[in-house]
């Protein structure tokens, strides 16, 4: 009897630390980064899409003249609460005085251009200076992070990790192997697999993050375990030490 008792007390304490042990390459982040080592970040600039409200600013060497081209708040009331141009579902902004212009499938860059470009063509202004911006670039995190939510941007350009940082950052919950970010353009989405335990999405296209972009990480192990029919740790040592006290007692009124 003592062999056997001494056999389930083993047992239990080895459940016990397969269920609480978790290996340190699946907290930390970048476990394959070199302090030496220099990697190029990728980015490719985001295009236009319907629903985006644009900052549009023409200016000129004379200022009276491209005044006429911007908007005028103090003559357009309804605009003073989010001044700027909406991307509608055509693809198009209409400017003052220019009209409407497509912008669906540009840069902001190439949108800066394809303006001024008219502004001399047209005869408009002879040395234009055209400022594109995005006024609601937006993303949302979603998931085991501290502070979930939507977030909105005003930087042309903002990092994964930056987004994680508007989020709180992962809690020890979080699976760091397989976050997912789900990207749409031009209509379609794509689904892609991170891994912030490694450092191999550096150098891709998904380093930075686009406006509408959702960040979802995933629970790990434990904390799905969690969610199901033992609720907790306590709950389940309580499960597992009735369930040695009822093969304890077996063993006594078999003896």
């Amino acid at each position: 009897m003592n062999l056997n008792k001494t056999f389930l007390l083993r047992a239990f304490i080895g459940l016990l630390l397969l269920t609480s042990c978790t290996s340190k390459k699946e907290i930390l982040y970048f476990n394959d980064v070199n302090s030496n080592q220099r990697e190029n970040n990728m980015y490719t600039a985001g295009q236009i899409q319907p629903n985006y409200i644009l900052s549009v600013i023409i200016s000129s060497s004379t200022s009276e003249l491209s005044a006429a081209y911007n908007l005028n708040q103090d003559q357009n009331q309804n605009l003073q609460a989010f001044p700027g141009y909406l991307v509608n579902y055509e693809g198009k902004i209409t400017l003052p005085i220019l009209g409407k212009i497509s912008a669906k499938g540009l840069t902001l860059e190439e949108l800066e251009e394809v303006i001024r470009k008219k502004l001399i063509e047209d005869k408009h202004l002879s040395e234009p200076i055209v400022t594109a911006r995005l006024m609601n670039a937006k993303f949302t995190v979603l998931g085991e992070v501290s502070k979930p939510g939507t977030y909105s941007f005003s930087e042309q350009n903002i990092s994964f990790l930056q987004a994680l940082g508007y989020a709180g950052d992962l809690t020890i919950n979080g699976k760091r192997q397989n976050l997912l970010l789900i990207r749409e353009e031009n209509g379609a989405k794509t689904y892609i697999t991170i891994d912030m335990t490694s450092k191999s999405w550096f150098g891709s296209p998904y380093y930075y993050v686009k406006p509408n972009d959702v960040i979802y990480v995933n629970p790990n192990g434990p904390k799905v375990k969690s969610a199901g029919y033992i609720g907790n740790l306590g709950t389940f040592i309580s499960v597992v030490s009735l369930t040695v006290s009822m093969a304890l007692t077996i063993i006594l009124l078999t003896k």
